[in-house]
Formats: C-alpha cells, structure tokens, sequence
C-alpha cells in the first residue's frame, strides 16, 4: 500500500536549505520591521491587546463588567471574548506574567503550533516539509508578526487550529490501515471537536466548519463530525448565556457595536474583502450605501467560493462512472475514492471560507497562514518559489512608505488571495499528483 505523494517542492536535494535560510532571516527582519514601524506611527508599546485583555479579566475579578471600556484601566480596547474565558484566563494574566513574558510564551506556542504540523507528511521529505510550514506559520502573509507585536490571543485560536489538523491528519493516515479505523474515528471526532472550540473564540469563522463535509468518509460519519464541531462551538456560549446572563448580553452590545463611545469589532475597519468593497466604493464616491457594500462583498465571496466549487465539479464529471447517481452521491464516492486529494480539498476550502470572514485583522491572517502551511509543502518547486516570495516578502513591501494607501492596508489580503489562486490552479496538478497514492478504507 502507498501512502506517499511523488514530491515536487523542490529540483534539487538542498534547494529547500537555502530558501529556508533566506527567509528565515526575511521573516527576523519582518517582525522588526512592524515593530519598528509602530512606533513610528505613535501605536502604544508591544502587547497592547494581552494588556487589555488581562486588564478585563483582572476588573471582572473585582467584580466589574470588562465589556464597558470605562470600567477598565489604560485601555481604550473593548474585552471582546465570550464571558467564560473571564475565568479560564485569570490563572494565565494573575502575576502579571503573561503581560511581561508574552512574546517568549507566543514563540513557544507558535513553535508548538509547527511542530503539530510537521508531524504530517506524505512527499517523504520530513524535514524539508517541517520547515517549510514553520516559514509559512512564521513569515506567512506578516500574520505571526502582527501577533508577536500585539499580544492578540490569536496565537491560542492558532494552536487550536493547528492541533485540529494534526487530528484530522492523524485519523486520515490510521485510516489507510485496516486494522485501525477504530483510532482513525477517534482522531477525526478529537479534530472536529477541537475545530468547532477553535471558532468558538472567533465566532465569525463558524462556516469554516462546514469544510468537514469534504473529508475522505461516509456522509454519515461527515454528518456526525460536523454535529460534533457545531456541539464544541455553541457549549461556550451556551455556558456563558446560563452562567454569566448579564455578562452575555453585555459582550453582544460590545462586539456588535451597541455601547456608544467605545471601540467595537463590529465597526472597526479591517483588512477583509468586505472593506475591501467599501474602499472601492468610496474611490468613486459612493459611502454610506449598505446595499452596494453587500453586493459588493457579495461578488468578492463568489469570486473567492466558485472557481473552487467549478473547479471540483469539473474534475468529478471527468472522473464520473455513474451517471444516475445524484451529484451529491458522486461527490462522497469520488472523495473516498481519493481520499489524499480529499483531504487537500478540505483544508483548500478552509482557506476559502476563511478569506471570506466580514472582518480579518492584521493578526488574523497568522490563522490563515496555518492552514496554508499545510498545502504549500506539495507544489511544485517553480510555484512554491513565487509563493513563498508573495507570502513572506509583499506584506513587507506592501508598507514601504511610496505604496499607494489602498497597497498599504490591504497588502496582507492581496498576497492571501493571490495564494489562494495559485493553490487553486494546482487542484487539478495536484489531483493527478495524489490519484491511486492512497487506499481508504472507510467503511459503510
């Protein structure tokens, strides 16, 4: 049985060494830069939100409510978590530790994060592929770099992401074997759970969960991870909706933007398609017109959604033998028929339906850059090259002071979705890549 890929990252044995290096000192170079960049701009010292954050926690210890900006102490953030994690976080922020030590503590995180990550690998080249997902999980689209300069708990979310697909990978490698589909539907039940905990810190990425229905398995077992996703996403709100009611409600007005005269996630501008859609129209004039911000981010989803939804449609018409099965029918067959193009599939569409969230900080794309790291390692050598360079090297370029405004903020996007088209021009490469390496054995 075969469970590797023909590897074409690289065209010769220690190309990948070099480029490593050399980005490895771009990446060093990148998170001073945003550091030295900030304080340039007058932004407040590094840690501004791991301040905020243990600021509320340590208020809501003292009995206060850390959603309203006046109850907290030199801060202008607003607390934007649900109100359980009030008490999850108060061992980390009591001592003032995490607030002192939180760029040594996200390092290790992030390094931990890396490592889950490598411990996949199907090209047959360990080590050449571990460390090229740590480029991309430090250096992809400035994400970790923004992280690293504001403290923001993106890293926890991150490692959460990461470690929900070394699960998800785990239970697809068992899978290959036949006397271990019992610990491959333990593998894949621990990753949908970790998942849906994962976007229950970041509830606006919740469709993100929809992705498992592209995973190589029965529809029932998909049906029962997605249950299970969903299940770990509602439990912390519905905890914090029956355990803290008041602090509940106070958390919707924070995040939607209900207090008046604070900072709220809802209205505060962002790097996502949607503002990229209110930048396009105010360049003509048009503000303050909410149908046409909708139609446009309405337009940059399909953009982002159907040329991988015709994409996949289109190789599984080539690949049909029955033809009166329903799509829906084929679509299983085929993905378990295939099922290590399945599994790139999945991970491809979270990187779609991510790109896709209405609100996408600078520390945002560091989540993003981790399920990328996963699909990177598989392109051929002449694409990873253009890849690596537009990931690591634009966002930096993209705040060179002669850049035009619109470059200047939505830098880390344009290398994003500019990614995600090169990913999606090698689906078809890579299916033919994977086609007949893997034999599932799901079973009915």
């Amino acid at each position: 049985m075969s469970t590797s890929v023909k590897n074409v990252a690289t065209s010769s044995r220690y190309n990948w060494l070099v480029y490593f290096v050399v980005y490895s000192a771009i990446i060093l170079f990148q998170i001073f830069f945003l550091d030295y960049q900030s304080s340039l701009l007058g932004a407040p010292r590094p840690g501004w939100d791991v301040r905020a954050y243990c600021v509320g926690v340590k208020e809501h210890a003292d009995g206060l409510n850390p959603y309203y900006v006046r109850n907290l102490e030199d801060t202008s953030l607003v607390y934007p978590y649900l109100p359980v994690t009030l008490d999850l976080l108060r061992p980390l922020c009591s001592g003032g530790f995490l607030t002192l030590y939180f760029r040594e503590i996200y390092l290790i995180l992030a390094a931990f994060s890396a490592f889950l990550l490598s411990t996949f690998s199907f090209s047959g080249h360990r080590l050449r592929d571990a460390c090229l997902k740590a480029l991309y999980i430090f250096g992809g689209f400035a994400g970790f770099g923004w992280t690293f300069l504001s403290g923001n708990f993106v890293i926890l979310s991150g490692m959460m992401i990461a470690l929900s697909l070394y699960f998800l990978y785990r239970g697809f490698s068992l899978q290959q074997s036949n006397d271990r589909d019992s610990a491959s539907k333990v593998f894949y039940s621990l990753g949908a759970v970790t998942f849906g905990l994962a976007m229950s810190i970041k509830i606006i990425f919740f469709p993100v969960l929809c992705s498992l229905y592209l995973l190589p398995l029965i529809r029932s077992k998909k049906t029962s991870l997605i249950i299970a996703g969903g299940a770990s996403f509602f439990t912390p709100i519905l905890i914090s909706l029956l355990f803290y009611h008041e602090l509940f409600f106070s958390w919707l007005n924070a995040v939607s933007g209900q207090i008046p005269q604070q900072i709220s996630p809802a209205t505060e501008r962002s790097s996502s398609l949607f503002f990229i859609g209110k930048a396009v129209a105010s360049n003509f004039g048009i503000v303050h017109s909410m149908l046409l911000d909708a139609f446009l981010y309405a337009v940059a989803i399909s953009a982002i959604l159907l040329p991988l939804a015709f994409s996949l449609v289109r190789i599984i018409k080539n690949e049909r033998v029955d033809d009166s099965r329903s799509f829906l029918k084929e679509l299983d067959g085929f993905l378990i028929v295939n099922p290590g193009f399945a599994m790139r599939v999945a991970t491809l569409t979270m990187v779609a339906l991510y790109l896709c969230a209405p609100r996408l900080k600078e520390y945002a794309f560091y989540e993003l850059a981790i399920y990328a790291a996963v699909l990177v390692v598989d392109l051929p050598f002449k694409t990873l090259r253009i890849v690596l360079a537009v990931a690591i090297v634009f966002p930096i370029v993209a705040k060179a002071p002669q850049m035009p405004q619109f470059i200047d903020h939505f830098g880390q996007t344009i290398a994003a979705v500019f990614c995600y088209a090169v990913f999606l021009l090698d689906l078809y490469p890579a299916f033919l890549r994977f086609k007949g390496q893997f034999i599932n054995q799901s079973r009915e």
